[in-house]
């Protein structure tokens, strides 16, 4: 009797804040097992290798490979959180988080088929993302100096070169547990902040300001941190859009969501320190601004 009094409203956000979770744990999971194999695996030294030492070219290098890691903006934060601590510099690491949810295959298939299976949408999202990153990481490269990770992932450099492959495996799958439940509690507030705001924030009030260009545009991109989709599914959201908004505001739609959402955004807040989450937040909400425009 208890659960038929609830008002109708609480049981459609627990609704949304349940489909939140299921759509996210997965990319989460895949992410903090990666995470834990760079860990185990990735030494400083084979980092150093890979990564150009010029901070253009590291900005660059880091903003395409995120096309051979089809992950979820859900599970690439803690995968940046163990480059960062592997040596990867924090302007490389948070360029290949920007790219990584859209430009890699998945993202990219799913929302050619949304858009009706043409690639215009596709390759203006996948250019979008590219430009934000590099812009982005290039202004952290030159412009912020200090360590903007959290003190607590400095104790993560110890070397596992000793250990066997079995103990390897073990550790990995021992990191990915630690880091799961490190990542795991952000995720869950933030799905529920979301669930609380898709609930009681009506979509049909801000669809009713976004009426110019640049308001339609700054519209889109706050449903975006509103709905706080998982890159893999908002394609099929934002084209649902088609009639009422232009194009520009909903690629804004599609590059500023992967980017910064409600539970990204908690996560990065415990991964690294405020002033520099600032610095991410409000650089990639003016360069996705004024991409879009210029489409």
């Amino acid at each position: 009797m208890l659960f038929f009094a609830l008002p109708q409203s609480f049981l459609q956000m627990n609704t949304i804040f349940v489909s939140i979770l299921i759509e996210a744990l997965p990319f989460v999971l895949i992410g903090v097992f990666i995470a834990g194999f760079i860990q185990m695996f990735i030494t400083e030294d084979m980092v150093a290798r890979i990564m150009p030492k010029n901070k253009v070219l590291s900005v660059l290098f880091a903003s395409f490979v995120g096309i051979f890691f089809p992950s979820c903006e859900c599970g690439i934060v803690p995968i940046v959180r163990k480059l960062a601590a592997k040596g990867v510099p924090l302007h490389a690491g948070i360029a290949f988080m920007l790219t990584g949810p859209i430009i890699n295959p998945v993202v990219l298939f799913s929302t050619y088929v949304a858009f009706g299976s043409t690639w215009e949408m596709p390759l203006y999202r996948a250019l979008g993302a590219i430009v934000v990153s590099v812009f982005v990481g290039l202004i952290i490269a030159f412009f912020y100096k200090g360590d903007g990770l959290k003190a607590f992932d400095a104790g993560h450099r110890h070397s596992h070169e000793s250990l066997s492959i079995k103990e390897k495996i073990w550790e990995t799958l021992k990191h990915a547990v630690d880091e799961f439940f490190s990542m795991g509690k952000y995720l869950v507030i933030g799905a529920l902040i979301a669930a609380c705001v898709q609930t009681y924030v009506k979509t049909s009030t801000l669809l009713s300001i976004g009426n110019g260009k640049v308001s339609s545009t700054l519209v889109m991109m706050a449903l975006a941190f509103i709905l706080s989709l998982c890159s893999e599914a908002d394609a099929f959201i934002g084209s649902s859009f088609r009639s009422i908004f232009s194009t520009s505001s909903i690629l804004a739609f599609l590059v500023f969501g992967p980017m910064v959402d409600i539970k990204n955004l908690l996560m990065m807040l415990g991964t690294f320190k405020t002033r520099f989450v600032l610095l991410v937040v409000g650089s990639v909400t003016l360069v996705v601004f004024l991409f879009s425009l210029l489409i």
